[in-house]
């Protein structure tokens, strides 16, 4: 609570950028976290998973997450370690992801790290330690707690919730604060990742009108999609794979490993069966992936077509790669295939082995079908890059690399605006997250049709607000108090650079006509370095 008794609002990850999201309530000595993401993209934002929390882990009263992906549960098991004892409030579906998601994310960096080290023992450098191991995670789980839809939980003196159903994965949730204050309470709706219309296996996002304050998603808030229906999807998704296919290629769809895969899986089996596309083997090759589809057949009942799904689950053409040994093995492959394989960003997992083994082939094809965040390996092959580097090595692409944006678990721009629209009247501010610095700006200027402008609020990084009755007023920071510089935010980063710099590098040597040719670019290069 602040010095004149009003609640503060800060703003701890996805302030401009879309990943590590992380709200915190303050009420009095009560501390809420709203999310607790993993951020993701370039090197300079992932650095911020090794740092010191801006908060004290220990004094927080409880964590509410929207859903379960990493960029907004990732971090749980982090406060756990270092100090969180309370309760962790999420819908049942989004506990049960998260009992096979964190577990996977811990073994993922342990595994990370150990190659990491390795290569660090070679050059002498300093051995480090993982954000958290999969041990962490499972004692992690011990602090949640499952509520349903629509029913309220007081989760601390003066504060209770209510999830609202956000359409955007298995049990992802829009979350409904209030908080004590007089004859009316405060009423804040954080909106978690808010769905498309028209998602497979999700039915429309809901919540209630009439809020105090929204914080808003903005992923797609600058993009316009065309209408988007089953029968388009389908259609779409049926080019592709008849694009791709050739006697010994492969359509390799990084994805990630929960409700983007079950949908993909869902749609290719469906296609078979009506004979538009040939059938082909389709490897699931995601140890999460095989894990969390049981969950999702689990809650079958809750999805919108999830009978479909669980028909594609047990379809003949479809495999699950369980051990390395059968990973490793589609690389030696005959015959026309499909890998759906994690991640979706091409940041970490099974999919950058794949990515390695045949991006220098043409006959190769890499579809990409989500959200690729500023210094992914995943938006330097969007963009069109010819040579890439990959765990150390410098891969050639050759693959054609392609994009299909109608399996986002995102809204678009108008649907967000819509969704704002129907939360009317916001007596306050809406405040923008989960964007880069375009998406914010598109969604801002679609909002400002219907709402002031000097209401729609865009916080940086570790920003902090009252929440007064004359409505949200900044916080000024203490100084030296940012993590990271606002300007790079969301964007490349000097890491992006330099790798770009060293594939420059050897395209250039390896182009020059003769060794005198390719001795005057190193010259030049070591003039640069003596200059500066």
């Amino acid at each position: 609570m602040s010095d004149d008794g009003h609640p503060i609002l800060r703003f701890h990850g996805a302030a401009g950028t879309v990943t590590g999201s992380c709200q915190m309530v303050e009420v009095g000595d009560t501390r809420i976290l709203v999310d607790c993401g993993l951020f993701q993209g370039s090197k300079t934002e992932k650095e911020l998973n090794y740092r010191p929390f801006p908060f004290d882990p220990a004094r927080l009263d409880a964590v509410v997450l929207t859903h379960a992906h990493i960029d907004h549960s990732g971090l749980v098991p982090r406060l756990v370690r270092e100090g969180f004892v309370g309760p962790v409030w999420a819908t049942p579906a989004t506990a049960d992801l998260c009992s096979v998601m964190l577990p996977d994310s811990g073994h993922i960096q342990e595994v990370e790290v150990e190659q990491l080290n390795r290569r660090n023992s070679r050059r002498g450098r300093d051995a480090v330690t993982p954000i958290y191991t999969a041990d962490d995670a499972v004692a992690a789980l011990e602090r949640f707690r499952p509520v349903p839809y629509r029913e309220w939980r007081r989760i601390a003196e003066g504060v209770r919730i209510r999830f609202w159903n956000a359409g955007h994965l298995l049990g992802s949730a829009s979350v409904e604060m209030e908080i004590e204050r007089g004859e009316k309470p405060l009423r804040l709706l954080f909106s978690g990742d808010i769905g498309p219309n028209d998602k497979l296996l999700q039915y429309d996002p809901v919540a209630p009108k009439d809020w105090d304050h929204v914080i808003c998603e903005a992923t797609y808030g600058d993009v316009d999609r065309e209408g988007v229906d089953e029968a388009r999807r389908r259609a779409a998704l049926k080019a592709e794979v008849k694009a791709a296919h050739r006697p010994d290629g492969v359509l390799l769809i990084p994805s990630f490993a929960v409700e983007r895969t079950q949908e993909l899986l869902a749609d290719l089996v469906r296609l078979m069966e009506t004979h538009d596309i040939p059938r082909a083997p389709i490897f699931i090759d995601s140890p999460l992936a095989t894990r969390a589809s049981r969950v999702f057949a689990g809650h079958a009942a809750d999805l919108e077509n999830g009978d479909l799904l669980v028909r594609a689950l047990r379809a003949h053409d479809v495999h699950f790669t369980e051990t390395v040994e059968q990973s490793k093995a589609l690389d030696t492959r005959h015959g026309f295939h499909i890998v759906i394989a994690a991640s979706g960003m091409c940041e970490a997992g099974r999919i950058r082995h794949r990515l390695k083994n045949w991006l220098w082939r043409e006959e190769a094809t890499v579809l990409l079908v989500g959200f690729q965040a500023a210094g992914t390996l995943g938006r330097i092959l969007e963009e069109g890059a010819s040579t890439v580097r990959i765990q150390g090595d410098e891969i050639a692409v050759r693959a054609r690399i392609r994009k299909l944006d109608l399996y986002s678990g995102h809204a678009d721009g108008p649907e967000l605006a819509e969704w704002v629209r129907h939360r009317l009247p916001v007596g306050r501010e809406v405040f923008l997250v989960h964007g880069e610095e375009a998406a914010l700006a598109g969604l801002a200027a679609r909002l400002a049709d219907f709402l002031p402008a000097d209401r729609l609020i865009t916080p940086r990084l570790d920003e902090a607000f009252h929440l007064g009755p004359e409505g949200a007023r900044p916080i000024a920071a203490a100084s030296g108090a940012a993590r990271i510089d606002p300007a790079r935010s969301g964007r490349r980063d000097w890491h992006n650079d330099y790798q770009s710099l060293l594939l420059d590098l050897q395209d250039a040597l390896s182009t020059a006509a003769d060794d005198r040719a390719r001795g005057v670019v190193l010259r030049r290069i070591r003039r640069a370095l003596a200059e500066g």
